[in-house]
């Protein structure tokens, strides 16, 4: 009996210590495993201070080089409107006609008034050249040549003036008739058949398809070492292009325009897609006009309400929110203005939702 207690005594006691050793381990491994799998796999990069070769400067608008808003000096109704918008006309194509009662009238009173002078001029120059002849023969006084003389050149006057009268109103009938003053296509029209036009109040516009330039405001924080002259990218934002130009006016004061600086950037190359009115970014080169900047891929910001952020890599590879501000988009990401220092590892992606805290596992 005692041999047998000796014998299998130590094995049963053996048993549980071994099984409870096994268990004790299997649960460190499965706690080691689940500490792990709790983490975000993660993709970060490291800050640097990049320099985009282009940087955008300032935002503008598409007009046509040669194009023209069209008014009148005179007032009446608008009898007749013989264009569409998008009509291409001739230079001299009539627009727009104005009703002119009234100047056909004065046209009329002047005619015959130019009539009369002429008639006048004719009566006086005949008894001045008699005159003068019977001057040479004695047979008429100094005083009544000059008294002649006189009559003559106050009806040679008169006849100017009504010459010069006539002139007057054949110039304001080509304020009733507006006509194309070069070739191109009508873009609008501000007057409808019946209104009342009056001076200096739009009534048509046409421009020239074709040649295109931009009329951009570039703010004081980029006017900085721009200058007449640099080579421009300009991204039409509805068609998606990137156009080329030169930069051929800028103006020195900002006073009147809100601290906006006007330029004038002049594009090549334009295709039959662009229209007059679309919105555009303007672009000069950055060695140029700005410093070294902070630039991270869109693809990393975070936002939360009116506020943009980034993850950044904390001490034992923790997530921290970090909130940003933001300068412009450049074609290789976002300017980050301040929020982001040089040499900083943030997360660009991540295989799960990040917290704010939350552990992470560098990819």
């Amino acid at each position: 009996m005692i041999r047998k207690i000796l014998m299998y005594g130590p094995k049963r006691w053996l048993f549980p210590l071994m099984a409870s050793l096994f268990l004790v381990a299997c649960g460190e491994v499965k706690k080691e495993d689940v500490h792990q799998k709790d983490r975000i796999s993660v993709a970060v990069a490291t800050v640097g201070m990049g320099m985009e070769e282009y940087l955008t400067v300032g935002s503008g608008q598409v007009t046509s080089v040669n194009s023209a808003t069209l008014s009148t000096r005179m007032m009446g109704h608008v009898e007749r409107i013989p264009v569409k918008v998008g009509e291409a006309v001739d230079k001299g194509d009539l627009l727009v006609v104005i009703n002119n009662t009234d100047l056909r009238a004065r046209k009329a009173q002047v005619t015959a008034s130019v009539m009369e002078a002429q008639a006048s001029f004719a009566n006086a120059k005949k008894d001045y050249e008699r005159y003068v002849n019977l001057f040479e023969k004695n047979s008429a006084s100094q005083k009544e040549l000059e008294d002649m003389t006189t009559r003559y050149e106050r009806a040679k006057a008169g006849l100017a003036a009504a010459r010069e009268l006539g002139k007057e109103v054949e110039a304001q009938f080509a304020y009733a008739n507006v006509r194309a003053p070069f070739k191109g296509v009508v873009t609008n029209t501000f007057v409808d058949v019946g209104t009342m036009a009056n001076p200096g109040a739009p009534l048509i516009s046409i421009e020239k398809p074709g040649t295109y330039e931009v009329m951009a405001r570039i703010p004081e924080n980029r006017i900085s070492g721009i200058a007449v002259g640099m080579k421009a990218k300009v991204t039409i934002k509805v068609l998606d292009t990137v156009l080329t130009g030169e930069l051929t006016e800028l103006s020195t004061s900002a006073s009147r325009t809100g601290g906006q600086y006007l330029a004038t950037v002049e594009l090549t190359g334009t295709p039959s897609s662009v229209r007059s009115g679309m919105y555009t970014a303007v672009a000069l080169p950055a060695t140029d006009v700005a410093p070294k900047t902070v630039v991270v891929p869109k693809e990393a910001l975070v936002e939360q309400g009116q506020l943009i952020g980034i993850y950044t890599l904390g001490q034992d590879n923790t997530a921290i929110l970090r909130w940003l501000r933001l300068g412009e988009t450049l074609d290789n990401g976002v300017e980050v203005l301040s929020g982001l220092s040089e040499g900083e590892t943030y997360i660009t992606s991540s295989q799960g939702k990040l917290f704010n805290g939350a552990k992470v596992s560098i990819q």
